[in-house]
């Protein structure tokens, strides 16, 4: 029966098969080929589901059942064949449906083998469980973790560690990862990226980025440099300050936008304080722009903590720009708060950042000689300082981040009472007085460096400063001399006196007369005095150093001392007529000198020295009779007459200066013999009685004290006369006005006043403003706010075609015309 069914179902089959397969070729060739590229792919398809998975009837192995099954096991349910089937006739296997979860590692179906005939029939079906194999682990397709460093940024704090392309960055304070978005909605600049290329060499000594360094888009070898100084504990001072910035687009980021989401975060800020202070230290004096930049985000993280009194704390060194540091401000507003004195260091950097400001060549020339004198000439104009009165316009912490991922917004905090000093302009006036004077006085200096780049401190420089901002080197040898010279006197040539100071050739006339001058003002004198008029020395002719008392440093040449000298000058010619000016007669003249006590004692001090040189150096007798040939013979009789005076006026007349005198006399054409006369009625008017010529030749004599002081007045009168006589040259100490190097100009702004510029840069220190805020501001400037903000904008439009300010409350900084500005 079984067969003839067979048999039918196929001539069915075959039926169906020749009806589908005419019903084909009677269709249209298109539809044909349709068909049969459609039958293609269902026998590709059903080829390839007939390779990926087994046959549910395919035979497996058999592998042992596990001891207890599980409820996660699948099963199904297999019959044997029954005992009265044949032996021959195929085993029919009928498995139920097996549920079996996807996997990459076959599933095994436990199967009976089939057993034997048995001798007795029975009609029980045996189930037999399915079991899915162990899985492989196998992991061929699983896609891997991402390396460390990948995704999300993460901030390593202090102290930790972390490699990046093979380098080791210790200290923290990074930001690590392949995504950070910044304000401009880019990835942060400061990320450091591990996708990104890294060089094999880099140098971070060398500038190799631009001014918005960012390490997404900085070269290869731009990034091992900077990852190289990381790595090195960022300390090198000669790193470029590119990548110090980069760094610090960090703490930027940590200070500015972190610790404001999590408010927890301002735990770390002593550790990004202490880190900017060493930056500061290291790269400070670097790079002014650095230096204002992490100043300013220092006094961000100091809020609540800020000095009571900064004014008395140096300031980092800042570069000039549009307007003063918040530092300065914050300094000069709390002195103006306390009512205290601005202290010269103060007033000199509020003078120097301030763009206001009137400085010019010799300011930046001759920058350190302008700051000391600046400073010595600000206490000798206002002691202590100038007081600054408190002012309506509040003080606001504003901080402009250097990072371009801020997109440019700018940071404001309110810091309370303190005010904002930099819109008052009486100060500054004060102070734009000073630097004219101090200017002035640096002008020649200041030429001379232009002029001598290379010998700032070369003499002839040095002569045109004053002397107390000569070099430290030169002050050492200077002191150095004056110990040498004690309460003594030294010799040396004028050409070894300018060796020892620098000079680096001969000094002319006028150069010589600065030497002088600057050594008297360091309490040494030189002779021949060239101050009083004596002839400028050669440069292998012999001076005298000498120390000056200090009491008497400004005195200079009276006429009773003009005769004095006028005497010794005599007194050389003829001791040394003889060729012989023995010591005797030094110390003889020398003892007369100390006995003159109608002199100051600085006085006797310069003839003491002028002696001296007149032994190594006599005056010349003719040139003292040249200079007399114009004279007559009264006034001859005068001089002479005089001498004897001078020589009495210590109330004794010795046996030695009655020889000097008649040596005198005869060098003055005058009679010897009338010496005792003239010593006689100087004195007392006659020849004092029992005292004869030869006695007093011998013995000497006393004259009448009381009568010497009634003579000082016929003194002074010969004195007079003598004076204008024995002047070796005429010298005059004015020197016609050498005009300044420059014209100051103050940086006013769209050519506005100076009120309405100092507005408008407040103005450009934010981008917007309470219109309160700038109603104090422009009373302290004595301006109508409506006003000043239309001539403003009226300048604005003017310059730019551009308004300046935008808005009513708040007022809006129109950032259009910033960029015009800024190029």
């Amino acid at each position: 029966m079984a067969k003839k069914k067979k048999s039918g179902a196929d001539s069915i089959v075959g039926g169906v098969i020749v009806v589908v397969l005419f019903g084909l070729f009677s269709l249209p060739t298109p539809v044909l080929i349709v068909l049969g590229f459609a039958a293609v792919v269902a026998g590709f398809v059903y080829l390839q589901s007939k390779w990926k998975k087994p046959s549910d009837t395919q035979a497996v192995p058999r592998t042992p059942a596990p001891s207890t099954p599980t409820k996660s096991q699948h099963k199904s349910v297999m019959t044997t064949p029954k005992p009265h089937q044949s032996e021959d006739a195929s085993v029919e296997i009928s498995i139920g449906v097996v549920n079996l979860e996807p996997t990459k590692s076959r599933y095994v179906a436990e199967l009976p083998m089939p057993k034997a005939r048995q001798s007795t029939s029975t009609t029980t079906e045996v189930p037999v469980s399915v079991q899915r194999a162990a899985q492989q682990t196998t992991a061929a397709y699983q896609i891997p973790k991402a390396p460390p460093g990948y995704g999300e940024a993460k901030f390593i704090p202090l102290g930790e560690s972390i490699t990046v392309a093979g380098i080791s960055l210790p200290g923290g304070l990074i930001y690590v990862g392949t995504r950070l978005v910044a304000g401009n909605r880019q990835n942060d600049p400061c990320l450091i990226d591990p996708s990104k290329p890294v060089s094999q060499r880099g140098n971070y000594a060398e500038r190799q980025m631009g001014y918005w360094p960012d390490y997404g888009t900085i070269s290869p070898e731009a990034r091992r440099s900077y990852l190289n100084w990381l790595a090195g504990g960022r300390k090198d001072s000669d790193a470029d300050i590119g990548f110090v910035f980069l760094f610090f687009y960090g703490l930027e980021r940590r200070v500015l936008v972190d610790s404001i989401k999590d408010p927890s975060l301002r735990a770390e800020w002593p550790a990004i304080r202490k880190e900017l202070e060493r930056l500061i230290g290291i790269y400070g004096a670097q790079s002014a722009s650095f230096a204002r930049y992490a100043s300013t985000l220092l006094m961000w993280l100091s809020q609540g903590e800020l000095e009571q009194k900064p004014y008395l704390t140096p300031l980092p060194k800042f570069e000039r720009a549009g307007e003063l540091p918040f530092a300065l401000r914050f300094a000069l507003g709390h002195a103006a708060l306390n009512k205290v004195p601005v202290p010269a260091k103060l007033a000199l950097a509020w003078i120097r950042l301030d763009p206001m400001s009137a400085l010019r060549t010799a300011a930046y020339r001759c920058a350190e000689e302008f700051d000391r004198l600046f400073e010595i000439e600000y206490e000798k104009a206002f002691g202590q300082g100038i007081v600054i009165a408190k002012n309506r316009t509040k003080l606001k912490l504003t901080y402009a981040p250097a990072s371009s991922g801020f997109g440019g917004q700018i940071q404001v905090a309110d810091i309370g009472e303190v005010p904002d000093v930099s819109v008052l302009t009486a100060p500054l006036n004060k102070l734009n007085n000073l630097v004219e004077v101090v200017t002035k006085e640096l002008d020649s200096y200041s030429r001379f460096v232009g002029k001598n780049p290379d010998s700032r401190n070369a003499l002839e420089g040095l002569l045109l400063l004053p002397v107390s901002l000569w070099p430290a080197s030169v002050h050492s040898t200077l002191n150095a001399l004056r110990e040498r010279i004690g309460n003594e006197w030294v010799v040396m040539t004028f050409q070894a006196l300018q060796d020892a100071i620098g000079a680096k050739g001969a000094l002319n006339k006028e150069n010589s007369l600065a030497l002088a001058q600057a050594l008297e003002s360091l309490q040494i004198g030189i002779e021949p005095d060239i101050l009083a008029g004596a002839k400028i020395p050669k440069a292998d002719e012999s001076v005298v150093l000498f120390a000056v008392s200090a009491e008497d440093v400004s005195v200079r040449a009276t006429p009773t001392y003009k005769a004095a000298l006028l005497t010794l000058q005599l007194a050389s010619t003829v001791a040394n007529a003889d060729g012989d000016f023995c010591t005797q007669e030094l110390e003889h003249l020398h003892r007369q000198v100390q006995s003159w006590t109608h002199l100051t004692p600085n006085h006797i001090l310069r003839l003491q020295a002028h002696l001296r040189l007149l032994q190594i150096t006599p005056a010349s007798l003719a040139a003292l009779r040249s200079k007399l040939d114009g004279v007559d013979a009264n006034t001859k009789n005068a001089i002479a007459s005089f001498m004897a005076t001078v020589a009495q006026a210590d109330g004794t007349v010795s046996p030695e200066e009655v020889k000097v005198l008649e040596k005198l006399y005869k060098a003055l054409g005058v009679d010897a013999k009338r010496v005792f006369t003239d010593v006689h009625v100087a004195a007392a008017g006659g020849v004092p009685v029992g005292v004869s010529a030869e006695k007093s030749q011998r013995t000497g004599f006393k004259l009448d004290v009381a009568r010497i002081a009634a003579l000082q007045k016929d003194t002074e009168a010969v004195t007079v006369l003598l004076s204008g006589i024995f002047n070796e040259e005429e010298t005059s100490h004015e020197t016609a006005e050498v005009p300044s190097e420059d014209v100051p100009v103050k940086e006013n702004l769209l050519g506005l006043d100076e009120p309405h510029t100092v507005l408008a840069r407040l103005l450009m220190s934010r981008s917007e403003w309470a219109r309160d805020e700038l109603g104090d501001a422009a009373a302290d400037l004595e301006l109508m706010l409506d006003g000043a903000l239309e001539t403003i904008n009226e300048a604005a439009f003017d310059a730019h075609d551009v308004p300046f300010i935008e808005g009513d409350d708040p007022i809006s900084v129109n950032p259009e015309l910033l960029e015009k500005l800024a190029a």
